[in-house]
C-alpha cells in the first residue's frame, strides 16, 4: 500500500475527504519528522516507537581498493512495533 491508497482508505473510514485525509496525515509525520530531529521519542501507544539512535564510526573496507576506509558515525530514525502490531501480524 502506498500513500495514495493509505489516505484512500482513511478518507473512506472516517467520512472526510481525501484532501483532508492526506492534510492529516502529512501533518502526523511533521510532527514526528519535528520530534526526531530534537532527539526525542514518540511512543504511540500499541502501535510502537520511533525514536534516533546514534550509529557509531567503524571501520570498512573499500571492496575495490581493499583499503581500510572510517565510516563517520551517524543518526538514525528506528521504528519498534509495540504489542498490538506485532499481534495483527501474527
Amino acid at each position: 500500500m502506498n500513500k495514495a491508497e493509505l489516505v484512500s482508505v482513511v478518507a473512506e473510514r472516517l467520512d472526510i475527504t481525501k484532501i483532508e485525509a492526506e492534510r492529516t496525515f502529512d501533518g502526523f509525520l511533521d510532527v514526528i519528522y519535528e520530534t526526531l530531529g530534537q532527539g526525542e521519542k514518540v511512543v504511540i501507544s500499541g502501535f510502537g516507537t520511533f525514536e534516533v539512535r546514534n550509529r557509531v564510526e567503524r571501520t570498512g573496507r573499500n571492496p575495490r581498493t581493499g583499503e581500510d576506509i572510517t565510516i563517520p558515525g551517524q543518526k538514525s530514525p528506528a521504528f519498534k512495533a509495540g504489542k498490538a502490531m506485532k499481534d495483527a501480524v501474527k
